[in-house]
């Protein structure tokens, strides 16, 4: 027999393999449309939905009047006049600011110091206490407005005082600092995307094909019915390949529709919203640099499964596998590093360097595709090839 003869056998096979995991999969409607339509409902909703709650909330706190409980506010009747003009109305304190604070009664609160008349009199720094616990993520916006307001007032009487003494208030600026922002508007739209967005892809690609390839091992196994597939002509790494295949195609089939979820959702909504809108030439870059991915993923469940007796020893693997993902994202929100060549070469942390190239509109060259594929696809095999082995096992065919 030809090698062309047995690789054109080999292929036949595969693709019989493939057509029935499929085949079985669409018999269970119900595990389809979750496998299927899960991530393009859930995670566009997830993601536009809670920008919209913090644009929401940060546009109500920054519209709004704020009111400021205001320790010794007779004593800063100037001060108390110039804030009014910004937004912010002093109130009276209560009787414990601290404990209204840590209560969350209270988002910030001023404390005047006492001497405060007698400091200004003087032509000294007079003080003013902001009173916050930063810890506090409510607290961020109006602590944000109080501190902008006092800046702005200390500048101004600064200035004032000079002016009044015939001094050139630009004298105490010994430098003028400047600033040119080099983001592109990609990368600029993309800052938000970048937060979460790798993270939830990567994740959805790594266990996008989970459920038919666990169901098609384990599954198969528990049932007792993949000795009777063990049993045909087709060759272990045939009957593998199949598997993938189809387990590949169902997670290549959910990413592009979460991808054009994605679109669609930011297309149809407003505001920060519309950040989330993705081009037809970044969701297939997107899904060029998720591909490797998809192929780990299946393959290492593939090999996992096959030493599970039954569906539910597989699924135990689920709870660390959904926590691989997750290992890049913290690291470099923790430790951010400058891009390098090595970094396209560990699984996780390559497709989330790769994801926020293509987010930020950067051109990525052949040398880096080159490394991160060539990597990915050849980490993909060496999983694919325990599997095989793994398959060549008779006691796969044996349950309990």
């Amino acid at each position: 027999m030809s090698a062309t003869t047995t690789r054109s056998g080999m292929f036949a096979a595969m693709w019989a393999v493939m057509r029935k995991e499929l085949r079985d999969i669409s018999r269970d409607r119900r595990t389809l449309a979750l496998a299927l339509f899960l991530g393009p409902l859930l995670y566009p909703a997830l993601m536009i939905g809670m920008s919209s709650l913090a644009e929401s909330r940060a546009r109500t706190q920054l519209d709004s009047v704020l009111e400021v409980p205001t320790v010794g506010i007779e004593r800063a009747p100037n001060l108390v006049a110039f804030l009014a003009t910004q937004g912010i109305r002093a109130v009276k304190a209560p009787e414990d600011v601290d404990a209204a604070i840590v209560r969350q009664e209270v988002d910030v609160a001023l404390r005047i110091d006492p001497d405060y008349g007698n400091d200004w009199r003087a032509g000294k720094p007079a003080l003013v206490e902001i009173v916050s616990d930063t810890t506090r993520r409510d607290s961020e916006i109006p602590g944000a407005r109080v501190r902008a307001a006092l800046a702005a007032y200390r500048d101004q009487v600064g200035a004032l005082r000079l002016l009044a003494r015939g001094i050139d208030p630009s004298i105490t600026r010994a430098v003028s600092v400047g600033s040119r922002d080099l983001a592109s508007e990609d990368a600029k739209r993309g800052l938000l995307l970048s937060a979460i967005m790798p993270y939830l892809l990567i994740l959805l690609s790594f266990i996008g094909g989970a459920h038919l390839i666990m169901d098609a091992t384990a599954g198969e196994r528990e049932r007792q019915s993949i000795e009777p597939l063990l049993a045909t002509p087709a060759s272990r790494g045939a009957i593998v390949s199949g598997k993938i295949a189809a387990a590949c195609a169902m997670g290549l089939l959910s990413l592009v529709l979460t991808l054009l979820a994605f679109k669609i959702s930011a297309q149809m909504g407003t505001g920060v919203g519309r950040m989330f809108d993705v081009s037809f030439t970044a969701i297939g870059r997107m899904l060029l640099v998720l591909l490797p991915m998809l192929f780990i993923g299946t393959t290492l469940l593939t090999w996992l499964s096959a030493a599970a007796k039954s569906m539910k020893e597989a699924q135990s693997h689920m709870t660390w596998l959904m926590l691989l993902p997750m290992i890049p994202t913290i690291a470099l929100m923790v430790n951010p590093v400058k891009t390098q060549p090595w970094q396209f070469m560990v699984p996780f942390l390559a497709q989330n360097q790769m994801l926020l190239k293509v987010i930020r509109g950067e051109v990525i060259d052949l040398r880096t595709w080159a490394i991160y594929l060539g990597t990915g696809f050849a980490v993909a095999a060496l999983l694919w090839f325990a599997a095989v082995r793994r398959y060549h096992q008779e006691r796969l065919a044996i349950s309990g």
